[in-house]
């Protein structure tokens, strides 16, 4: 490849002397590859150290134990094995690593309540397979990462709740006072978190069922029973009710301590949910719930979006000829073509296989056909070299829509998928409706 961007977007530095993941390490490899982060392989402890010391990115660190028992502590001890401790103390400050040990290493408690104290992340037992390693460490990827604003909506007053605190963990709140009108606000805002408090609820008992009940409620979203007042009863009847927790109001900022605590969760299962394992990107899922939302903002605003579907050409060819995995690599081209070129509004999604969805914060269809045939020129200019010697480059069709001449996500997709059909009709390589 001539281009110098980073072919994955993550890497994980592994600490190990012998391979004893079960298959191979070219199989992890490519595991790794397909879930877009890379390994870099240490034997050497003091080699892994200045890596872990130089690392800015967005790196997990893992350490496989059975290395302890073929490492000397320094070049003037002559012992052969490395105690846990002295790796311990040895490995940097600031981060948490990931633990692989043998299974009867991990019969051992105090093992992993040592591993637990010292800045771990998680902790594993060999044999595992490679692709089941891979999908945990992509999890891990997926937990680090601070991600998206959780907006919660609450019943009550302003001042309920310490905002300040709150927003420091990227919580955005609003208040909403009456019940009876909560499910509209809700369907208005589609927020991540609904908090009730037991007087509200105690007045109308339905609040949580009409809005599990929703056929368009978001299936990550939690309802959550504020308790100000204990009362077992009330709480078994809440959760038969349909709320997802209940929380208990003891002051001292433990109810937003436990808020936190929950945003984090849907972070996460959002990111699941609504990403590709492959490359990051939004997912169908999570494309649709965001372009509702900037829908949404678009209609308040009064500001115009345009939405752009893309699809790599003759990918099918690509695979037949040079194999998925290079096929693989195209599409990871492309994502970092695309990704380097979005505006802090704008949406990316790999909407499925070799086919991606742009949405343009602001934009109009005249000034969206320029922005997309640049990244069409881009993409074409990178060199991919399919053997010694001999590059190769790649083409994609695009096709446009816009907001608010098509007012839902579905009709904007119809409309840009039917340029698209247009464009590969006419050639390929090109972007439709031309100005």
């Amino acid at each position: 490849m001539t281009s110098e961007a980073p072919l994955y977007r993550h890497t994980v530095l592994y600490l190990c002397q012998s391979f004893f993941i079960k298959d191979n390490r070219a199989e992890l490899l490519l595991h790794a590859h397909k879930y877009d982060f890379d390994i870099r392989f240490f034997s050497e402890l003091a080699q892994y150290v200045v890596a872990v010391d130089a690392d800015r990115g967005n790196s997990l660190f893992v350490i496989d134990l059975d290395t302890l028992h073929n490492m000397q502590a320094d070049l003037h001890d002559a012992r052969k094995t490395l105690m846990l401790g002295e790796l311990l103390a040895r490995l940097p400050p600031g981060h948490r690593y990931v633990y692989l040990q043998s299974s009867r290493q991990g019969s051992r408690f105090l093992l992993q309540q040592r591993l637990v104290d010292s800045h771990c992340l998680a902790y594993a037992e060999k044999p595992i397979a490679n692709d089941v390693l891979v999908d945990k460490l992509f999890n891990l990827f997926v937990q680090n990462k601070r991600g998206d604003a959780v907006t919660l909506i609450t019943l009550g007053l302003p001042g309920s709740l310490d905002e300040a605190v709150l927003r420091d963990q990227r919580i955005d709140v609003s208040y909403h006072a009456d019940p009876s009108t909560l499910h509209l606000r809700v369907k208005e805002l589609q927020p991540d978190l609904v908090l009730i408090p037991d007087s509200d609820y105690r007045r109308v008992d339905a609040l949580a069922r009409v809005l599990q009940k929703n056929i368009e409620a978001d299936p990550v979203r939690e309802i959550v029973l504020l308790q100000r007042r204990p009362d077992d009863a009330l709480a078994r009847r809440a959760l038969g009710d349909g709320f997802d927790a209940v929380l208990p109001d003891t002051g001292s900022g433990m109810l937003e301590a436990q808020l936190a605590n929950r945003a984090a969760k849907i972070r996460v299962n959002k990111d699941l949910i609504g990403k590709d394992r492959a490359t990051g990107l939004l997912n169908k899922v999570g494309l649709r719930r965001k372009t509702q939302d900037l829908i949404r903002q678009a209609t308040l605003a009064g500001t115009p979006l345009a939405f752009g579907v893309i699809d790599i050409d003759k990918f099918k060819t690509i695979n037949d000829t040079w194999g998925h995995h290079f096929g693989d690599i195209v599409i990871k081209r492309l994502c970092l073509c695309l990704a380097s070129q979005m505006g802090e509004r704008d949406l990316l999604s790999r909407f499925g296989g070799e086919e991606f969805v742009v949405v343009f914060w602001d934009c109009t269809l005249a000034q969206a056909w320029p922005r997309l045939d640049a990244l069409r020129s881009a993409f074409g200019a990178i060199a991919f070299q399919v053997a010694p010697g001999d590059e190769r480059h790649f083409s994609f069709s695009g096709g446009l829509a816009a907001f608010p001449a098509q007012r839902s996500e579905n009709e904007l997709f119809v409309q840009a998928d039917a340029m698209l059909y247009t464009a590969k009709q006419d050639g390929r390589n090109r972007i439709y409706p031309a100005p």
